[in-house]
């Protein structure tokens, strides 16, 4: 008997790809590569596999009449058209809380990074330089003001990390959270006028496009640090460059970027900005749990039990 059919919009995780195809035959973005037979093919398609990063606009999902769920791989999900999935009945589903602590783990890491200078420390020694005398000095961390755009899970696990350290947390969101205890700022200029390292942790998409930009930066000011675990395109690139390069802003650590994988020279050629690959989940224990949830996620749907982990505008279809 010929296994269900799904499609793969993106270059899936070897763990998510190897777990599909113990049960299902994943043709990988034939839409893309072959779309005068995917015409044939996509009647076929019981489910669509993803990532963070995919697409999967109201023209695909048109044409898969017998999908049943989306399950993505990652917990943005702003590529997706889910107004259009709702609407031709496919619910959506990605993969929360497995992968917060690691990407809080990285945005302290990266906070530590710039502040500290580690990156650059590291490359002082190895170029010889120690013995002509010491490196700058960089900036505490411990008992500084930190502030995190965007407190939803990770945003509240960074806060823990943070505390540790002694800071001053401080936030803003789309909505004030009293019960987290930390000092409210309605917008991020605010909030990026009264803190040291501004942390960005808010999901992608039209709504956070440029939420950073040079107002925000220029309110973060010459002793101010922008950290981003987010998405590329929350910040204003070009607004960052000139802020960084005019010294509006002390330096960045970012681990994504607008148009990934490409990086603009123009960043990684200043030296107080430390850059990493969007590896804020590249764990291998995270990436494997990931991988679990979502092919989990697409089990349920295909068969039409309840679905694990569903975004939230499609809570109200997942049982």
């Amino acid at each position: 008997m010929s296994k269900p059919e799904v499609l793969a919009v993106a270059k899936l995780h070897p763990f998510y790809q190897k777990a599909l195809e113990s049960v299902y035959t994943v043709h990988d973005r034939t839409h893309l590569t072959e779309p005068a037979a995917f015409a044939a093919l996509g009647p076929r398609i019981v489910g669509v596999a993803g990532t963070g990063e995919s697409s999967v606009p109201r023209s695909l999902l048109s044409q898969l009449p017998n999908a049943k769920v989306v399950a993505v791989f990652g917990v943005g999900y702003d590529g997706v058209d889910v107004q259009a999935a709702i609407e031709h009945g496919i619910p959506v589903t990605h993969t929360p809380d497995v992968l917060t602590d690691d990407v809080a783990d990285l945005a302290m890491g990266l906070v530590l990074s710039v502040g500290r200078a580690i990156p650059q420390a590291d490359q002082f020694v190895r170029a010889g330089q120690w013995p002509n005398g010491p490196m700058a000095l960089g900036r505490r961390v411990s008992g500084a003001r930190l502030g995190i755009v965007g407190l939803g899970r990770i945003g509240k696990a960074i806060a823990l990390r943070a505390r540790a350290f002694g800071m001053s947390i401080a936030y803003t969101a789309r909505s004030e959270k009293p019960e987290s205890g930390f000092k409210f700022f309605v917008t991020a200029k605010e909030l990026a006028a009264n803190v040291d390292f501004l942390v960005v942790i808010t999901p992608g998409g039209a709504g956070t496009k440029h939420l950073i930009n040079a107002d925000v930066l220029k309110a973060l000011g010459p002793s101010g640090f922008l950290i981003n675990v987010a998405r590329g395109s929350v910040v204003d690139e070009e607004a960052l460059i000139e802020a960084l390069q005019n010294a509006t802003i002390a330096g960045a650590g970012l681990d994504v970027f607008a148009s990934e994988p490409h990086v603009p020279q123009a960043l990684w050629s200043l030296p107080q900005v430390v850059l990493t690959p969007h590896i804020a989940s590249a764990t291998s224990q995270t990436r494997q749990a990931m991988a679990d949830l979502a092919f989990a996620n697409m089990l349920a749907g295909v068969s039409g039990q309840p679905l694990i982990s569903p975004v939230p505008e499609c809570m109200a279809m997942a049982k």
